[in-house]
């Protein structure tokens, strides 16, 4: 979750997460053991069917979380969640996505946006452009 100490400057993001949060447009969601998700959680990252590789928790929990929601799959590891993607038809969206959204709903500004995707570089995340302002101009073509 967002943390104000990783992103200097922008205590409002919170603010507007904890917003977006008490409405019920994003929630925070565990997965319980003795679950369906639990069940495909375990499989994906132990044991996944012949043919796929063991995928990381983090994209293991968004996909079993997707496919017995309905939910959306939200990862820029494609490598990893491709495949489950495609195979059980389920909603992608990366952090580029998410932050152009984000930006035209005026929940964030552009600045907001290069905050984040330079702690994202910082951490080594494979994010496609040196900064969102240029993932932007790229994606409005």
């Amino acid at each position: 979750m967002y943390n104000e100490l990783s992103y200097p400057g922008t205590p409002q993001l919170k603010t507007r997460v904890d917003i977006l949060i008490s409405n019920g447009d994003a929630a925070i969601v565990s997965i319980l053991m003795d679950t369906p998700e639990f069940s495909f959680y375990s499989k994906l990252t132990t044991s996944p069917d012949e043919g796929h590789i063991i995928i990381g928790k983090g994209e293991a929990a968004a996909v079993a979380l997707a496919s017995t929601s309905g939910g959306t799959v939200a990862s820029n590891n494609l490598k990893d969640v491709a495949a489950y993607v495609s195979e059980l038809n389920l909603r992608h969206i990366t952090t580029g996505d998410i932050l152009i959204k984000a930006l035209e709903a005026s929940l964030i500004t552009e600045d907001d946006g290069n905050i984040t995707w330079s702690a994202m570089l910082a951490k080594k995340r494979k994010i496609g452009a040196a900064s969102f302002s240029e993932y932007l101009h790229a994606h409005k073509e």
